[in-house]
């Protein structure tokens, strides 16, 4: 198939699904377009050694990659944020119909951001089947205080506007499913694809020396939460969990982020001496990191936009083999139940946590490894690259051949490319 391609982010930005999808599809034999912007996230401000510019276009076997413009001066309120939405719509069209002429099927990978650039083409291109891959909830990247509600309207508008033009919806979460459905989407058009992690970095490894040295103390159990200490993980709970139980677990908290500061502080005040911090590491050191540790911490508030999202941590630790502690509600706690992959309780509420660190605990070595076991093979299994790419693939063959029994045209296929 000749595949179109939209997205707000893409590498070298943090934007690995739609980055490793497109290497995958043109790997599969697939001739794959990907309009994009220029690297920007996540502070605001184009890359060193980037320069925006309109004819910008790289090119390797089977994917051509074409960036355009938008408004990046590292402007955070929503002003410059709708503002950056907004002008990469206006690129994007200027540059996507002749671009993206002669695409077999559309897909877009759509948070808010990119609902005005897909709104803005599905009215250029004609009627190209397009495939809509969803990762969250819209109302999360709007905030409250904005115009009185008249940008949420904005955004709300154009993201049901796609939806309804869509052949296919992909959702990343069944919480994300039932919230698309219940906006007039006829279910039969919404498939779950759950994310899949870096494969080549989260794999299962042993703990080197070096790793163990650095998570552990003694032959206590060992509970790490890895990445960020910010407001919508809710570390303080943990904190609270750990200083209940004294010498009985130590939390390992790696990396930093906004809340750091206040999480630190609590930990200092509660005299939690089993809670330890460790510096941000690079992504590469993590499997070892994991392997050091005893089971991973996944931590989320409840909040009603993270029910139906999973922290990308999750898939990573699944993937290395690593048990999990879950406390949070909807959707990751589901999965590692399903999984039997580890623990699980309800979010922000300490004692609960408590209890389920204590259990962890006293849960043996072997039995630990086997929640670990069955993780990795739920991962394989159900969030897996291979896996999510196969259901992409089939969501975009499906389109793409309704398309051409309308239209007459003989369906395409990777061999005749």
């Amino acid at each position: 198939m000749r595949i179109g391609m939209v997205t707000y982010h893409f590498p070298p930005e943090p934007a690995f699904i739609p980055g490793s999808l497109a290497e995958e599809l043109a790997g599969r034999g697939h001739e794959v377009r990907v309009l994009t912007g220029f690297p920007d996230y996540p502070g605001g401000h184009v890359y060193p050694g980037w320069r925006q510019r309109w004819h910008h276009e790289t090119r390797s076997r089977g994917l051509t990659v074409r960036r355009v413009p938008r408004y990046s001066t590292g402007d955070v309120t929503v002003r410059g944020r709708m503002t950056s939405w907004l002008t990469f719509a206006g690129s994007a069209a200027l540059v996507g119909r002749r671009f993206l002429a002669g695409v077999d099927v559309l897909y877009v990978h759509q948070p808010p951001a990119a609902a005005f650039a897909s709104a803005a083409l599905l009215r250029l291109l004609g009627p190209v089947p397009l495939v809509l891959h969803v990762p969250d909830v819209w109302a999360e990247q709007v905030p409250e205080a904005v115009d009185d509600g008249r940008w949420a309207a904005r955004v709300r508008a154009a993201t049901l506007r796609t939806y309804r033009a869509a052949s296919h919806v992909a959702v990343t979460t069944p919480s994300l499913r039932d919230a698309v459905v219940a906006d007039g989407i006829d279910q039969a058009r919404v498939r779950v694809v759950l994310n899949w992690t870096d494969e080549r970095i989260f794999r299962p490894v042993s703990a080197s020396p070096a790793a163990r040295r650095l998570v552990r103390r003694d032959e206590r159990c060992v509970v790490m939460h890895a990445g960020t200490i910010g407001v919508r993980q809710g570390l303080d709970t943990a904190v609270r969990a750990a200083a209940a139980l004294g010498e009985t677990v130590d939390l390992v908290l790696v990396g930093s982020g906004s809340d750091e500061r206040r999480v630190r502080g609590l930990a200092v005040e509660l005299r939690a001496d089993n809670v330890r911090f460790v510096d941000r590491r690079s992504p590469l050191d993590m499997p070892e990191l994991y392997a050091a540790a005893d089971y991973q911490l996944v931590m989320a508030r409840d909040l009603p936009e993270l029910r139906s999202s999973v922290p990308a941590k999750l898939q990573a630790a699944l993937s290395c083999g690593a048990p999990v502690v879950a406390s949070a509600g909807g959707d990751t706690a589901t999965l590692v139940e399903r999984a039997r992959a580890g623990l699980s309780c309800p979010p922000e509420d300490w004692a609960s946590l408590a209890d389920r660190l204590w259990l962890a605990a006293q849960i043996p070595v072997p039995a630990r490894a086997e929640m670990g076991r069955r993780g990795r093979e739920a991962y394989l299994r159900e969030m897996s690259l291979p896996s999510g790419v196969d259901r992409i693939e089939e969501l975009l063959r499906e389109a793409a051949a309704v398309d051409s029994g309308r239209s007459g045209r003989p369906e395409r296929t990777s061999r005749n490319v």
